[in-house]
């Protein structure tokens, strides 16, 4: 067997033009990433002078190291919570109140009966 050399990644844009992407990646390996995480291009922590801090091999290094879905014992701040006060209880009297008799008109008592017109008329001897 005749082993393949590896194939370079040759893409054509809009206009027609072949463009080799690992090249371009490689030429702008140290150019510093739009937006505001200050890393370059290919992953390493830059400093505010540009310089890398944190070269991207440090960096995965320490997230492959802690499995997935643990917390570090270290906390990353400890916050100091006012130990419980205890709550005084006063017992409180309560009178039962009674409901209130209103006065309702007997013409307001008496339900109008409706003629059932339509499709409930229909309906009505079956079941």
């Amino acid at each position: 067997m005749v082993a393949r050399p590896t194939r370079k990644r040759m893409y054509r844009s809009m206009q027609g033009r072949m463009i080799d992407i690992e090249k371009l990646r490689s030429a702008n390996e140290s150019t510093q990433a739009v937006g505001n995480m200050k890393v370059n291009a290919r992953g390493d922590v830059l400093g505010s002078s540009g310089q890398v801090v944190t070269p991207k091999e440090q960096i995965i290094k320490k997230y492959y190291e802690q499995p997935k879905g643990k917390v570090s014992e270290a906390p990353s701040r400890t916050i100091q919570t006012p130990a419980p006060q205890p709550v005084e209880t006063k017992a409180v009297e309560t009178k039962a109140v009674e409901p209130k008799k209103v006065a309702t008109p007997k013409a307001a008592i008496k339900k109008a009966v409706v003629p059932k017109k339509g499709i409930d008329e229909a309906l009505d001897g079956l079941e």
